[in-house]
């Protein structure tokens, strides 16, 4: 029987197209024959009629206009999966919704702009739950067809664990990068708020809208941020051996960033597994020479989720205001509701809540830059993927670091009891992508390096990389507020 799972280097994909080890041609009819195997039954994609014969003609033509190893571009042939929220020339938008496609389309995104510039192929448009809000999708998660692999970003993900792409592009506006990352078991990076232009991309709430990518590796989603992050400072990140420039990775010697953990009210709404699991990476990590200092922070943290959800569905109600005036009888309840919530907002209570979150992105800085913290850690979500596809899950564990604008990335980290995947979340200074990404780097090895000692187990298709290239606490206590996405 063929596994859903499937483990595919983004690094070493793109580096034996780049060195013409591979070939595009080749590295498209491998995506699409994996597409044909397993995305029946985990429906990551949109469903695309003549998806291989136009993937085919694009990498003739990649492979036939650069044919010098060194004029390639970084993602020379890489297949890209996109968030159908996301515009791409030539395949329609619908958002995971029943609005007509014509009504919801426009240009293509700057974000798809750079994929292709890059050399990218772009594989087709992924599942989102309905305009990237919560009414779940059909994608289901590969290591457990049974569970949600999170949202809205979930086809995304689950396209990345499936091993039918090695890079994917999704949106966060609470937590629907970092969330399904942890649930499908894969990294996911949501760079710092504004750092991708979102131009092109279908609004959910503007002021948190942020684009992020997925891979199985930090290593990947380096690669991918120098390509699509404004500004990436010193390109790649990573040196060749895999360690970061600022902070060496546990295998070495040298200084490693300082972690923070956020306790109080916020860390939780973690359930009891998350919790369990979440504290046994900390004593990991201060095995492997981390410092790890408590920091009690966000004690008004049902002040911070409220305040959210009232910008939240203020913009998504206005975001919506024309196509829900012509379609609303086309629309899912879970958005229907969202959006007449929005409308019951005022612009007072609005931009009330404007400023009470300028007021706890300064404190949130001031409390990191007291406690000498580079790097906040905290669990990625509430506990392993929930049973069943009537939910994404709750996004709250993403909520006050997407309300700050800071950037995170979610690291697979072990198993629950059930098998299911759990994610460390990694938070970042505003701006300062970069170091998250340097300070990941190490942590992922130390997460790697117990798995391999537990005998933890990684699955990979075979031949997708080129030719031989190297108080209580409950998960569902508070289901409402914390579910914006």
């Amino acid at each position: 029987m063929t596994t859903l799972l499937g483990k595919r280097s983004l690094v070493q994909e793109a580096a034996a197209l780049r060195a013409g080890t591979d070939d595009p041609v080749d590295a498209v009819i491998r995506s699409c024959d994996r597409i044909d195997t397993v995305d029946p039954q985990v429906r990551a994609f949109v469903p695309e009629d003549g998806r291989r014969t136009r993937l085919l003609e694009a990498a003739r033509r990649t492979a036939a206009d650069v044919r010098v190893p060194a004029g390639r571009p970084a993602l020379h042939g890489v297949l890209v999966g996109i968030k159908d929220i996301v515009q791409v020339d030539g395949l329609p938008t619908r958002a995971g919704s029943a609005l007509p496609s014509e009504v919801l389309g426009g240009s293509q995104a700057a974000v798809v702009d750079r994929l292709c510039a890059a050399g990218a192929l772009i594989a087709g448009k992924t599942v989102t739950a309905e305009f990237a809000v919560t009414a779940p999708g059909p994608t289901r998660n590969p290591h457990n067809p049974a569970h949600t692999p999170g949202g809205s970003s979930s086809g995304s993900a689950a396209a990345v664990a499936a091993g039918m792409v090695s890079l994917a592009i999704g949106t966060q506006t609470v937590g629907s990068m970092i969330r399904p990352a942890a649930y499908c078991g894969v990294v996911g990076f949501k760079p710092s708020y504004g750092r991708i232009p979102v131009d092109g991309v279908i609004p959910n709430a503007t002021s948190f809208d942020t684009l992020g990518c997925y891979a199985t590796d930090v290593a990947g989603v380096a690669l991918a941020a120098s390509v699509l992050v404004d500004g990436w400072r010193g390109g790649h990140p990573l040196n060749e051996a895999g360690r970061s420039a600022r902070w060496r990775n546990p295998a070495g010697r040298g200084p490693r960033p300082v972690l923070g953990v956020p306790s109080g009210p916020y860390l939780e709404r973690a359930g009891d597994e998350a919790l369990r699991a979440f504290e046994e990476q900390r004593e990991l990590l201060r095995a492997a020479g981390y410092a790890v200092h408590e920091v009690p922070v966000m004690d008004d943290f049902e002040q911070i989720v409220e305040q959210l959800r009232t910008m939240n569905r203020y913009e998504v109600a206005r975001a919506h205001q024309e196509w829900f005036a012509r379609f609303g009888d086309r629309y899912r309840q879970e958005t229907t509701a969202a959006i007449r919530e929005g409308r019951t907002i005022g612009d007072a209570a609005y931009e009330a809540a404007r400023a009470r979150r300028s007021a706890f992105r300064a404190r949130l800085a001031a409390d990191r830059a007291a406690a000498g913290i580079d790097l906040w850690i905290a669990p990625s979500a509430t506990g392993p993927a929930p049973a069943g596809l009537t939910t994404t899950g709750a996004s709250i564990m993403c909520l006050p670091w997407s309300n700050a604008g800071l950037p995170s990335v979610s690291l697979p980290a072990g198993h629950a009891a059930n098998g299911l995947p759990m994610g460390l979340q990694l938070i970042g200074g505003s701006g300062a992508d970069e170091d998250l990404l340097h300070g990941a780097a190490g942590i992922e090895h130390v997460l790697n390096e117990d798995m391999l000692n537990r005998g933890g187990r990684n699955t990979a298709v075979p031949n997708q990389s080129a030719r031989n290239v190297g108080g209580p606490r409950s998960a569902g206590r508070r289901p409402g507020p914390e579910r914006a996405d």
